[in-house]
């Protein structure tokens, strides 16, 4: 008996320091795969990502958020089977975008130039002209204007307006999938 009970305390012991770890982890930590070309040439389909929770956001930072889009019964059939498992249809998509501007900025999207506080902002980063266009005249505490690096196929703020920070998961920070490309991303 008393073998058992030494047993069962060393079993609830692992336990408890199993969903300790993984609480902390959850907490300041997430991944992702990207699932579209919007963030093209900086980020492909595949690339499986580690994110930052909690962190300072930059303009500059490529982040992951709750999209008002949802899942759809086409998107969930073209999940693996774990990510079955963890969402489901109908549920917000996350989606990967840049941020471009933040709180306090202001933010012009038009023929094909981007510009932040008045200046003209450096996107070696991007892939295809700017299209569309945005202004805000001073973005909002708490809100972001973010953009993929694919502007020409990219649904990002210039449809979706600004972004709130409640619905950022985290800063992508680390790719660690494919093995071939695997490390910082900029």
């Amino acid at each position: 008996m008393n073998r058992l009970k030494k047993e069962l305390l060393e079993w609830g012991q692992a336990i408890v320091i199993t969903i300790i770890i993984f609480s902390i982890y959850n907490y300041f930590f997430a991944t992702t795969t990207v699932y579209n070309t919007s963030m093209y040439p900086t980020l492909v389909e595949k690339d499986m990502l580690f994110m930052a929770k909690r962190v300072d956001y930059q303009p500059g930072d490529i982040i992951s958020f709750k999209s008002e889009l949802t899942l759809t019964a086409r998107d969930y059939e073209s999940l693996n089977f774990i990510q079955k498992i963890l969402h489901h249809e109908g549920e917000r998509k996350n989606l990967i975008k840049r941020i471009i501007a933040g709180p306090g900025d202001s933010i012009e999207v038009a023929d094909g130039i981007v510009k932040v506080n008045g200046e003209i902002i450096d996107e070696p980063y991007i892939s295809t002209v700017t299209t569309k266009s945005a202004y805000y005249e001073k973005i909002p505490e708490g809100m972001y204007f973010c953009m993929g690096d694919n502007r020409s196929v990219s649904y990002d703020s210039r449809e979706l307006g600004l972004i709130p920070e409640a619905d950022f998961i985290g800063k992508v920070v680390f790719r660690f999938m494919p093995l071939s490309k695997i490390g910082n991303v900029d």
